[in-house]
């Protein structure tokens, strides 16, 4: 399926989707509240079938915090992005996908730990890297780590 199958695919199962397109693959940028129904619709629509998390990383933006999801279709052999973000930083949060694909409960981990994004209905949300008592989160912008010196 090329880029503007896909692109006509997934309007018609969620349209305020917001498109960008870069030369690696098509990036969808779709309302956070809308996250896991249009992900678990990706995952069932058998002319879609995607099947597979490749990659989930959380992002600072700067004013906004954000996850990144790449997923593929193994039997269509397409990609694509999906991005949503968030501008509340004091209680960032999104909805789990490990329901849908089970490689988002390590990668949801490590955003939690590391940035501090919350997922709704993770099955184990714990810290993974840094022990309970570490206060802030060493990937966002604005963290400073006063013992090392840590800048960013």
């Amino acid at each position: 399926m090329n880029t503007d199958q896909l692109k006509e695919k997934i309007s018609a199962i969620l349209p305020k989707a917001e498109f960008t397109t870069n030369k690696d693959m098509l990036t969808v940028v779709v309302p956070a509240e809308n996250l896991f129904t249009f992900a678990k619709e990706l995952s069932v629509a058998n002319d879609l079938a995607f099947d597979y998390l490749m990659c989930l990383s959380g992002v600072d933006f700067g004013t906004a915090l954000g996850v990144v999801y790449h997923i593929t279709s193994t039997k269509y052999n397409h990609s694509l992005a999906i991005k949503v973000t968030t501008e509340d930083r004091k209680n960032p949060k999104f909805d789990s996908v490990y329901d849908i694909w089970k490689t988002a409960e390590y990668h949801e981990r490590e955003v939690f730990d590391l940035l501090g994004i919350s997922f709704t209905n993770h099955p184990d949300l714990r810290r993974m890297f840094l022990d309970d008592t570490w206060v802030g989160y060493p990937l966002r912008k604005d963290y400073v780590d006063t013992i090392n010196i840590i800048e960013r």
